[in-house]
């Protein structure tokens, strides 16, 4: 519905930054594919990354058209009829041809999509081999072809459907993070970082 749609940068960013996944669409000898992977917006471009070996990155650094979309599930909308339920979601869809991260601007790229996720976490991390930092292909497309879709609220239904005893309403979903999980060989003297901690790492 032309309704749901939005342009502006502020909801696109929104929807992009709340995410973590994306799908990216493109073409392959004239067979479709969807792949999905880990996502991050830096100003007006939207970066992905994987192993130098993908096929899907060795084909898109030509640059090929590709399409590459975000969801979110916020919502199932049950109404009073089965043709009216709906969910509640935001979208982004963007259209555009991939770029290649040089050499000498991956290993920036990569610290961005860490620090998005865990601000600070980088600095205490093992430095990237240079084996590493080559296995790793990095990619950028611009949000200049971008649209966002966005439903929200109750069940719109028929009037006269209002007054049927059938139960209505939203049931929201969420996604979130719980609780950390410590791996088995981590040294017992090794703290919680505050970016996992549930205050924040308020004292």
């Amino acid at each position: 519905m032309p309704k749901r749609g939005h342009y502006d940068r502020a909801t696109v960013h929104a929807v992009l930054d709340a995410g973590v996944m994306c799908h990216v669409g493109y073409v392959i000898d004239g067979q479709p594919y969807v792949t999905p992977t880990c996502h991050w917006r830096h100003g007006d471009r939207i970066y992905w990354h994987g192993s130098s070996a993908s096929r899907m990155l060795r084909h898109l650094k030509q640059g090929v058209p590709a399409c590459v979309t975000v969801t979110h599930l916020d919502g199932f909308v049950l109404a009073r009829s089965g043709f009216h339920h709906s969910i509640n979601y935001r979208s982004v869809m963007a259209l555009g041809h991939a770029r290649l991260v040089p050499d000498e601007a991956k290993l920036e790229a990569l610290r961005d999509f860490v620090e998005r996720l865990f601000s600070g976490r980088w600095d205490e991390l093992r430095p990237p081999t240079a084996q590493e930092i080559k296995a790793t292909t990095v990619l950028w497309m611009d949000l200049d072809e971008v649209s966002a879709k966005i439903r929200t609220g109750p069940p719109v239904d028929d009037e006269e459907d209002y007054a049927l005893p059938v139960w209505a309403g939203v049931l929201p979903v969420s996604s979130r993070r719980g609780m950390p999980e410590p791996d088995a060989r981590l040294a017992p003297d090794v703290a919680l970082p505050g970016y996992l901690r549930p205050d924040g790492g308020a004292s």
